[in-house]
């Protein structure tokens, strides 16, 4: 089968992914993971007025001069404004309005003074402290102003972006769609969790491995469903997903069995096969088609290689469709806590725990059939072709999960 090097089938994979075009409007508060298609710009200042920061006395700096505990000064209290309220009646010299936090300061007021510096006067108020010109003085517009591109077109958007659009006023924003994925798993040995484990049989992981880590990174899941081994129903199968997914993910029946059909589905639906085979442990036989611009990417059966497929392969695809580089993949480096006994003739990955620049290696099973090993683990040692047996202190790198 021979096979390219992981770098090259990631070249290969982004010449043939999609960007969403798309866009649909959501409300603000849905918006976390997604991407901004269209430049937000603001229409009014932010805060549309001068307030508050503080529960006190609004008034003019001037009249403050000399005040002290010993020789206070002495203004007419006007009115009192709280929160919401709002008063265009100018404050003359000598007088001054008990103002709440964040409520607009009227007109003749330059300052404000904090309530633990007077007496707390409600028809007039002594004051003890003077104050600077604008001193506890939020001015208009000081979170932004109006005509601002506050937020630019394809931002990851989040909790911080969600109220900063609140702040503006905006309730909804148009973003790039999800792209829309199917995964379709194979094995007549397979069945659903739930249902009975007859002789023979094992229940479909890679179905919800999958789904769930792909809608975990953001996708519209389609489908998930398992196709028998059979060459006609997998091409139907193939078909029927393709009217309107933008990628579609299988798992078995890559490599060169008897029952290895996913070769001939393909070519039955007229796909193109891009490579098939990669130099690398797990994942050799993966198989990647192009079917009518839709990538089709095809993993082996074996959960873990399924998996490390999926974040070598899948994860900077998605990066690419839904312009998001957060989903690139991040590399770490650190010393290993733990040997690791087998030598690897070829590039292989490696389940791992990465802390403090510490790799620890998991208990149990590292083979390709086994995932209860990976519980736990957030990274991916890169092991490179030629290694040896790997050592406690031998330093190592990692993709982090």
């Amino acid at each position: 089968m021979g096979g390219i090097t992981t770098e090259e089938a990631l070249c290969l994979v982004l010449q043939h992914t999609p960007v969403i075009q798309e866009k649909e409007q959501i409300q603000i508060a849905n918006i976390s993971g997604r991407v901004l298609a269209e430049d937000v710009k603001t229409v009014f200042d932010n805060p549309p007025f001068h307030r508050s920061p503080i529960d006190g006395y609004a008034c003019r700096a001037a009249d403050l001069t000399g005040a002290s505990k010993e020789q206070p000064v002495c203004l007419t209290v006007l009115r009192e404004i709280d929160a919401g309220d709002y008063s265009e009646e100018e404050v003359q010299p000598g007088q001054a309005v008990r103002i709440m936090t964040g409520a607009a300061i009227p007109p003749g007021c330059d300052c404000c003074v904090r309530q633990e510096d007077t007496d707390y006067g409600e028809e007039t108020v002594q004051i003890y402290k003077a104050e600077r010109p604008w001193g506890n003085y939020c001015f208009r517009g000081e979170d932004f102003k109006a005509g601002q591109v506050l937020l630019k077109a394809d931002r990851e958007l989040g909790f911080v972006e969600a109220g900063v659009l609140a702040g503006m006023g905006i309730p909804e924003v148009a973003v790039y769609r999800r792209p829309r994925i199917a995964v379709l798993t194979t094995g007549n040995e397979v069945v659903q969790p739930g249902e009975p484990l007859a002789p023979g049989k094992i229940y479909d992981i890679n179905q919800k491995l999958l789904a769930a880590r792909l809608m975990e990174l953001g996708v519209e899941l389609l489908e998930a469903r398992s196709v028998p081994d059979e060459p006609e129903q997998m091409a139907e199968a193939l078909k029927k997903a393709a009217k309107e997914a933008d990628l579609i993910v299988t798992t078995g029946a890559v490599s060169v069995g008897k029952k290895d059909i996913m070769h001939e589905s393909l070519a039955r639906i007229g796909a193109e096969r891009v490579f098939w085979g990669i130099q690398v442990k797990p994942g050799m036989p993966t198989l990647f088609s192009d079917y009518q611009g839709i990538p089709v990417m095809s993993l082996s059966g074996n959960p873990f290689s399924a998996l490390v497929i999926t974040e070598l392969l899948l994860r900077p695809m998605l990066a690419k469709m839904m312009r998001k580089p957060s989903l690139e993949l991040v590399r770490v480096q650190g010393t290993l806590a733990d040997a690791f006994g087998k030598p690897s003739p070829g590039r292989r990955f490696v389940r791992a725990y990465w802390e403090k620049g510490t790799f620890h290696l998991p208990e149990g099973l590292n083979s390709n059939g086994v995932l209860a090993s990976m519980v736990g683990c957030n990274c991916l040692l890169d092991v490179p072709a030629g290694s040896g047996a790997l050592k406690p202190g031998d330093e190592a790198e990692a993709i982090l999960l």
